[in-house]
């Protein structure tokens, strides 16, 4: 059976994790069944609904892979085909106007408070018979007995009183369509089948029922999916992470990474933490999606984003790293050739969770020897008398080779003139890390020495041995 799922954001902010899961959950959900996956922008809200917005929100839909088949569908663009289906309600008998004032609806539900009772407008202009009229408003003429009962995808059965509802409104008094009924006739026009959604809409989705059973329309299949906590359990803000989905791929994140993580934030298959997209379509289900709130760990996203950059081919991070190095400070002077930095790349892979971190860790390989920067603290650790002399008779060895093609060659022709003396190579590594890179922690000597090349490796330890 094919299926067809949607993605129905308001672009009033940009794309956050929950609506990035949201996406991802009902994207899976489409391919695996080898269905389609639509976009609805839901632009109602005229006042905070930007084009930036939903530029931004297109944007990251596309740097996760997630874009949708089609061209989107924009509800500020169909309020006429909204108001033509509440006009058939009305006409059928499913809909009637109603006068009440604002204050009116208000104090029924203070005095259905007082009674112990649903706090909700009371029905009294359902059989009046109004017609339209300054300030009224069309509303839905809802059963009063009775149950409105789904399977929900996520959390199983799921059903509601109908006298707990109120008649809803349709239409406000300005003329423009409500939530539940835009959402209604936008999903039976684009033919949608399935609707997994965050459950802080599972109270929309029996007054959405009782819409389509109005219509004599087929019901889709819905799933509430539960909200992502911080790692406190508190509602996720900014401090825990719920930052927009830009935000990550600024922060060096690969998108195959937060993809991977945003799927096992309330999704499973076993233990499995590592899934390829590939995997993630076949393996994907309702079934394994957990009715729980799920807690969102940044450490295990950076997990992840280590493992991503470890796999990911050199050249692809290579053409990434500019922009990151650039965000980090002035490129003046800086060596940012492709095939460089490619070379550069791989010594890098074990060592960065980030490609942030990756671009700071490129940094020292980009400039020149006058340039590099050294920590004062470790030239005076470990750039001592005794240093300075080891790295002086080991000059002539590394001027030897015509270039530095091999690091183990390097390392070989240091193991011997070590052996010679008796020493260690401890007695060498850091004096001589230090020296090349400016800091004590760096990739392998010598294989930072085969990238650097011969002459600016030389130029680096005399510099040193000038300090």
């Amino acid at each position: 059976m094919s299926i067809t799922t949607r993605f129905a954001p308001s672009p009033t902010g940009y794309l956050h994790i929950g609506g990035a899961r949201t996406a991802l959950f009902s994207w899976l959900l489409a391919k695996n069944k080898g269905g389609h996956f639509l976009l609805r922008v839901e632009d109602t809200d005229r006042e905070r609904s930007t084009t930036e917005a939903t530029d931004a929100i297109i944007e990251a839909m596309a740097w996760l892979d997630l874009a949708a088949e089609g061209t989107a569908v924009f509800q500020s663009q169909r309020f006429d085909l909204y108001n033509s289906y509440i006009d058939k309600l009305l006409a059928s008998g499913h809909a009637y106007w109603c006068g009440c004032t604002p204050d009116e609806v208000e104090a029924m539900r203070e005095k259905a408070r007082a009674e112990g009772k649903k706090p909700k407008y009371d029905g009294r202009c359902r059989d009046l018979g109004q017609g339209p009229g300054a300030g009224r408003v069309v509303r839905f003429k809802g059963p009063q007995d009775g149950v409105t009962a789904f399977h929900d995808m996520v959390k199983g059965p799921t059903a509601v009183q109908n006298a707990e509802m109120d008649d809803m409104i349709l239409r406000r008094s300005d003329g423009s369509p409500t939530y539940n009924l835009a959402v209604v006739v936008d999903d039976h026009e684009m033919g949608v089948t399935h609707v997994l959604r965050g459950d802080d809409h599972v109270a929309n989705t029996p007054r959405q029922i009782l819409l389509y059973q109005a219509f004599g329309w087929s019901v889709p299949e819905f799933g509430h999916v539960p909200m992502i906590l911080g790692p406190d359990k508190a509602k996720l803000s900014k401090r825990h992470g719920a930052l927009s989905v830009m935000e990550y791929k600024n922060m060096g994140y690969l998108p195959e990474a937060l993809v991977n993580y945003l799927a096992r934030l309330g999704w499973s298959h076993g233990d499995q933490e590592i899934f390829s997209r590939e995997e993630l379509v076949q393996l994907f289900g309702t079934g394994n999606l957990g009715n729980s709130p799920s807690v969102f760990d940044i450490k295990k996203l950076e997990w992840l984003n280590a493992h991503y950059i470890k796999e990911a081919a050199p050249e692809r991070l290579a053409a990434l790293l500019p922009d990151f190095i650039a965000a980090a400070g002035a490129t003046d002077g800086l060596k940012l050739d492709p095939a460089y930095l490619a070379s550069i790349v791989p010594l890098l892979q074990p060592r960065a969770k980030t490609l942030v971190e990756m671009a700071d860790m490129a940094r020292l390989f980009l400039v020149d020897a006058a340039s590099l920067a050294y920590d004062e603290k470790a030239v005076t650790d470990q750039l001592k008398p005794e240093s300075r002399a080891l790295l002086t008779d080991l000059l002539p060895i590394y001027e030897a080779p015509a270039d530095y093609a091999d690091h183990k060659a390097l390392e070989a022709a240091t193991q011997a003139f070590l052996d010679e003396r008796g020493l260690k190579f401890k007695a060498v590594a850091q004096p001589l890390r230090v020296a090349l890179t400016g800091k004590t922690a760096s990739p392998g000597l010598f294989e930072t020495m085969c990238v650097l090349g011969k002459a600016e490796s030389l130029a680096r330890i005399k510099r040193a041995l000038a300090l």
